[in-house]
């Protein structure tokens, strides 16, 4: 067997190649751009199933990498100005960020309620799995 398809692995020196496939397996699960990178080098942004940029940095992953936590926002600069992202530190087993993933929250845009306005049944099912995620156990 060969060794090479036995393990992936994400280091603070990862490149856009070694960080791509976590940010695709993101990517397909979610259908939204993503965009990630390690501590050290700049990585991909994804989007549509394709990788748009291998040399890729943002503002917010830059900042997340600082601050070692999750940040949700809407960027004032960068490649998504004005659009909402959530982006995560990965850690390592002692807890230091060594890269971090984001998502594009391209649907956060949008006014769900204009746009079913005429299906308020699917307005209030959408409310109602709101209000579920966000109650405290």
């Amino acid at each position: 067997m060969n060794m090479d398809y036995t393990k992936i692995q994400i280091s603070a020196d990862s490149d856009a190649r070694e960080v791509a496939p976590f940010a695709m397996a993101v990517h397909e699960l979610l259908g939204l751009p993503v965009t990630m990178r390690s501590l050290n080098k700049k990585g991909v942004r994804i989007e549509k199933g394709k990788i748009l940029d291998d040399n890729y940095t943002g503002p917010v992953l830059e900042q997340v990498l600082k601050e070692n936590q999750i940040i949700r926002t809407i960027p004032t600069n960068g490649r998504y100005t004005g659009i909402p992202v959530v982006v995560a530190p990965i850690r390592n087993k002692e807890g230091y960020g060594i890269a971090a993933i984001g998502i594009v929250d391209v649907v956060g845009t949008v006014d769900l309620g204009l746009v079913f306005s005429d299906y308020p049944e699917v307005v209030n099912q959408v409310q109602d799995c709101l209000r579920a995620r966000m109650s405290v156990p």
